[in-house]
């Protein structure tokens, strides 16, 4: 063959040359008669070896590879194949067809995106829509709705677009409209009332073989100062008593004792005031036990009477502990005889109640008092599953400004561990931490187990039942729907108490009506509820008691605006203001009144009612010191370096000792030293030095607060 450069000299002739007819030589073994036709007029003519394509196919063939692919035309290339194949040649060139050829790595990767593409159609076409079942409460938000949908929240808003409903993801629509969605998006819809949130809440019943035996739970009732704290003080060894105002428990408490062969009893002590009705009847509800104290030189009084018929209400065993039998004048078969009418009959006189002689202040009697419970408790049979999840009540519950809401539980059933997702009445809250009788944190507390908790959203009522749930939504929805109902039914009774505002405007021009109005802070639960009880009592048929608010906490700016608004008088008990509250009561000369005695309030409240501007012993103010340091002296004990905030520090006056504004001690000034110098005043701005009568627990941080009582005409 002639090299390269030769063959392609007759191409490069012709395309300078004009065309003309060329006749190309037969191949071998082709009939000679038969003529090639001629080349077309612009088509460029490719030389061949001898032997044609069936000779290059038979060589290929035998090498093993495959005929080589023919060299396409420019006519080839402009019917549709967009790819050129083979080597450029002159007329390609002079043409100025030299388009590049595609690479085979780019047709490759087209190919593999085409392929991808086909199969994620395939298994988009094969896949089976998921149809869920969508719980509808009677409201719901959008949010909620695509979440349990399981689908965007931008579908649902276009679908409820193409409703005529624009509603974003954060707003509610109703359940009618939630419907139609859910079932265009080709789901299940199941209606729920709000009520249903609570089905099944209580857990299942326990089993005999789940079941194990647990601390009775004690109730210790009577009436006031009948020693019934001291009785616990003393089996606890402790001194409860002594931090009480005057005497008298204001605060319902639960503690556990150890007795001596190491069974547990859980005690619960209730206030024997008659205002605290309602927080012995929830004392007696959750008991099992109930200890009724009377004392021996007092004998059967009214609370006495009233503690037994709470034990009656609750079908609740009574033992009865007859107190002070070391007191001249002690009579025990005097309280038998009187509680005979009463239809308790002791086992001294052939009945089947038992009775302890018992003295709290000489620790005589007590063993035999735990050996009556524990005999009573083994009677009874207590048991409760501690492998369930945990359920009881709210025994107690304040507002602490260091930790918050702090509620004290009693556990009924189960066992109530730290994390635990908790719904107390309306509130609801992880455990964060619980804190035991004696101040020491636990992380789980059994039945019969009084615990304190802390991580509750708010104050819960006192008396509600509490109970564990399974994740922090149904918590949620639970808490909604009681808050919901409480606001429901408050409002209900404000608007048929004063009907409507025409009428109550009338009657108040006319002067036919009068009223006091009142806003109640306590440090807890109970407390308010007892004030709230005792002062509506003393409402007359010309007065009327209005009562604005009774919750827990201290006084706030809001309290004061709220009193301002309906001329209110604060009655704060066991709590104080803050100095932006107080600053605003002073501008808007709002009445605030502190207390820590229950029928201090009471009096008060009443003389009110009567007409009487202020009671005859008024308690003043004079000031503020705070304490920035302790100093410990031979006989003399520990002396309070102060700073006087405000007002003035008088000697004799009467002192609070304030922490964290709650009063941890009431009592007078012994001392008061400006250097060296006994003083009759300090001012604000000076520095002093106090002591206080038969106190010494003080701490730096410490306010006092200073007050004289006064006596104005009534």
């Amino acid at each position: 063959l002639p090299p390269p450069m030769e063959r392609l000299r007759p191409l490069a002739e012709r395309a300078i040359m004009p065309p003309r007819p060329v006749t190309p030589r037969p191949a071998p073994g082709a009939a000679t008669t038969e003529s090639r036709p001629a080349a077309p007029r612009g088509e460029t003519l490719h030389l061949r070896r001898p032997g044609g394509e069936a000779e290059e196919d038979r060589r290929a063939s035998k090498k093993g590879g495959v005929p080589a692919r023919k060299v396409a035309s420019p006519v080839a290339k402009k019917t549709g194949d967009h790819r050129r194949a083979g080597r450029i040649d002159i007329q390609a060139a002079i043409e100025g067809d030299d388009d590049k050829t595609r690479s085979l790595a780019s047709v490759r990767r087209q190919r593999d995106r085409e392929r991808r593409q086909a199969e994620l159609e395939r298994l988009r076409s094969d896949q089976v829509r998921v149809v869920r079942e969508v719980v509808l409460p009677e409201t719901i938000t959008v949010a909620e709705l695509a979440n349990r949908m399981a689908s965007r929240q931008a579908e649902v808003v276009k679908a409820l677009m193409k409703m005529g409903v624009m509603a974003t993801a954060t707003q509610t629509i109703d359940a009618d409209t939630a419907e139609l969605v859910v079932e265009e998006f080709g789901h299940r819809v199941r209606r729920v009332a709000d009520s249903d949130v609570e089905l099944g809440i209580e857990g299942l019943e326990d089993t005999d073989a789940e079941l194990r035996l647990r601390a009775p739970v004690v109730t210790v009732m009577g009436h006031v100062d009948h020693g019934k704290t001291s009785l616990l003080d003393a089996l606890r060894t402790t001194h409860v008593a002594a931090g009480e105002a005057g005497g008298i428990t204001q605060h319902i408490g639960a503690y556990q004792v150890t007795t001596p062969s190491g069974a547990k009893i859980t005690f619960i002590d209730t206030p024997g005031h008659e205002a605290f009705t309602s927080m012995r009847a929830r004392g007696a509800s959750v008991t099992d036990v109930v200890v009724l104290v009377v004392a021996a030189d007092d004998g059967v009084m009214p609370q006495t009477i009233e503690a037994i018929k709470h034990a009656k209400a609750a079908e609740a065993p009574i033992v009865v502990a007859i107190n002070k039998i070391d007191k001249p004048g002690a009579n025990p078969d005097r309280v038998r005889q009187e509680l005979l009418s009463h239809e308790i009959v002791v086992e001294a006189m052939g009945g089947d109640v038992q009775d302890v002689e018992v003295s709290a202040l000489k620790r005589t009697g007590l063993d035999k008092l735990e050996e009556a419970i524990l005999l009573q408790a083994e009677i009874l049979d207590l048991k409760a599953n501690p492998e369930r999840v945990a359920e009881g009540s709210v025994i107690e519950s304040r507002l602490d400004r260091g930790r918050g809401p702090v509620a004290t539980l009693l556990v009924q059933k189960g066992t109530l561990r730290k994390g635990d997702i908790v719904v107390a009445g309306a509130e609801w809250g992880r455990v964060r931490a619980m804190l035991d009788d004696c101040g020491k944190q636990i992380d789980e507390a059994g039945p019969s187990t009084p615990v304190e908790l802390l991580g509750l959203t708010g104050v819960p009522s006192a008396g509600e039942p509490f109970v564990v749930v399974e994740n922090e939504n149904r918590a949620r929805e639970i808490s909604e729907f009681r808050q919901r109902k409480l606001r429901e039914k408050a409002s209900a009774l404000q608007s048929a108490a004063r009907g409507t505002l025409d009428q109550m405007l009338a009657r108040i021009q006319a002067g036919e009506q009068k009223e006091v109005a009142l806003l109640i802070k306590a440090d807890v639960q109970g407390s308010a509820e007892a004030i709230q009880a005792s002062v509506l009592k003393l409402e007359h048929e010309e007065v009327r008691i209005r009562v604005l608010n009774a919750s827990v906490g201290q006084i706030t700016e809001s309290d004061v605006q709220l009193a301002k608004a309906s001329n209110a008088i604060i009655i704060a008990f066991n709590v104080r203001a803050t100095t932006q509250a107080r600053e605003l009561a002073q501008r808007e000369e709002v009445d605030i009144r502190y207390y820590s005695i229950i029928y201090q309030v009471t009096d008060d409240v009443e003389q009110l009612v009567k007409g009487k501007i202020a009671p005859k012993h008024r308690e003043k103010f004079l000031g503020y010191a705070e304490i920035r340091q302790v100093f410990n002296i031979t006989k003399v004990g520990k002396v309070a370096g102060c700073y006087v905030t405000e007002g003035v520090v008088k000697r004799g006056c009467g002192v609070r000792l304030l922490r964290d504004n709650v009063v941890i001690h009431e009592g007078e000034l012994s001392q008061l030293k400006r250097f060296k110098d006994d003083v009759k005043e300090v001012a604000r701005g000076y520095e002093c030095g106090l002591s206080f009568h038969g106190y010494n627990d003080l701490r730096e941080g410490d306010v006092v607060e200073c007050y004289e009582m006064e006596v104005v005409p009534a």
